[in-house]
């Protein structure tokens, strides 16, 4: 079972109509849920299962600018404002604290190119900087392994998935928000080349735009449109200890783990490598498109075939609006975690820092992340449907930035100015003939 996330009331009915409706109860689409409400937009959020209950609760907590694509730079600078605010913005504890975020140099050859990196942090204001031996073995204390630096970001910090989306849905609903629960869509009508309405379990509901934030089901969504879009799911275990004493406030990365302090006095504890790429029927089908970042990853991806493969190939399938749907059936993707893989990870993390002695592991878990060729998430209209954007792909990095994507899609579907120039994250980039870009580190 994956983490337990914060409760959230639905609202009593499905209305007939709406402005909008946003399909995913994930942080991207809650994110744009509680800026439409705030402006006092009519919204509706369908969520097949439960607020968070997949990848938005299963994450590291982490929110950071270090490391990010060039392309992300504006977003996550908006997204951080956000965040500093977000406490106070939704009225509840979202875990969200500035305790700044290192990727620990274990090798003289990564400072170098993080150096690079913080000339790029530097033109968008944001303070990053690559620190010596000491400061960084200094923001682990007791570590028992030497390191040549770090690049440490201060402004950087962390939050609880298990609190965060759940707290900005019950706020977007308090603000008029129509919450959905257990309320999948079954398939979305079009009429003159524009959404007018979406057919869920519970009925149809009528709408002048539609938001798809289905995370690693925006794919299947997205083929009801007549859209191809290029997304694979890696699957990322993750652990957590039971409380301790540590003293490492800041979330740090090594070579072969990461960890996180929570709010209940444990660590979030996962690693940079492992994570695991079923091999499935859309494997095959957009290989050209990800061979790029393969190259570039091949050492930290395991490509595993097995059952996922005939699931996908046999159940993941749209079907009539009056039959059960595959979201019905899989209301929360629960993948099993890795755990043999964990236990190294568990093991690294006892060995570097010998506080963690005593520790056990209180849980683990897996979660699916939705993945461009590119790294980079798809926040875009579709050409041929320009009243439905689709926001997904966001590549392990979408808790983080998910305040300010949710702030520019509601710009977007709106059509206000957005907060950020939407260029670089538009859709037609894997289509146009152009060549994929992929900043990696």
């Amino acid at each position: 079972m994956g983490p337990q996330t914060d409760s959230v009331q639905s609202s009593p009915s499905l209305p007939k109509k709406t402005q909008i409706v946003i399909i995913g109860g994930g942080i991207i689409g809650v994110s744009a849920a509680l800026f439409l409400a705030q402006r006092g937009i009519p919204v509706t959020l369908l969520e097949k299962g439960v607020i968070a209950g997949e990848q938005s609760s299963r994450n590291w907590g982490w929110c950071r600018h270090t490391g990010r694509d060039s392309r992300e730079m504006p977003l996550i600078v908006e997204s951080m404002k956000l965040w500093e605010q977000m406490n106070a913005l939704t009225g509840r504890e979202t875990g969200f604290r500035t305790t700044g975020i290192a990727f620990a140099a274990e090798k003289e050859e990564n400072l170098e190119k993080w150096r690079e990196w913080v000339q790029i942090a530097k033109e968008h204001g944001i303070d990053s900087q690559v620190v010596g031996k000491q400061q960084a073995e200094a923001l682990a204390p007791g570590l028992q392994r030497q390191l040549h630096g770090a690049l440490y970001t201060a402004a950087d910090g962390r939050a609880e998935p298990q609190k965060a989306a759940p707290a900005m849905a019950e706020k977007a609903r308090e603000l008029g928000a129509i919450i959905m629960q257990n309320c999948a869509v079954r398939r979305i009508e079009t009429t003159n080349g524009r959404v007018s309405s979406v057919i869920t379990e519970q009925g149809a509901i009528g709408c002048e735009a539609i938001v798809v934030a289905g995370g690693s089901w925006s794919r299947l969504i997205c083929s009801d449109l007549g859209t191809t879009l290029p997304q694979l799911k890696m699957r990322s275990s993750v652990l957590r200890t039971t409380p301790v004493e540590a003293g490492v406030d800041a979330a740090i990365a090594f070579s072969d783990f990461a960890l996180r302090k929570r709010m209940d006095g444990g660590y979030t504890v996962a690693s940079l490598s492992g994570s695991i790429a079923d091999i499935v029927p859309d494997s095959f089908r957009f290989l050209p498109k990800f061979i790029p970042a393969l190259r570039t990853e091949w050492k930290t991806v395991r490509l595993r075939f097995g059952q996922r493969f005939i699931e996908e190939a046999f159940e993941w399938k749209l079907r009539p609006a009056d039959q059960t749907s595959i979201f019905e059936k899989i209301r929360i993707l629960d993948p099993e975690p890795h755990k043999a893989a964990n236990q190294a990870v568990f093991k690294a993390l006892q060995q570097a820092l010998p506080a963690f002695k005593n520790v056990q592991i209180a849980q683990q878990w897996a979660g699916l992340i939705d993945t461009t060729p590119d790294i980079v998430p798809v926040i875009s209209p579709l050409d041929h449907i320009p009243n439905c954007i689709v926001a997904t792909g966001f590549s392990g990095h979408g808790f983080g930035i998910g305040p300010g994507a949710g702030k520019l899609i509601a710009d977007m579907v709106t059509n206000e100015r957005p907060v950020v120039d939407p260029a670089p994250f538009h859709i037609n980039r894997f289509s146009d003939g152009s060549k994929i870009h992929i900043e990696m580190w």
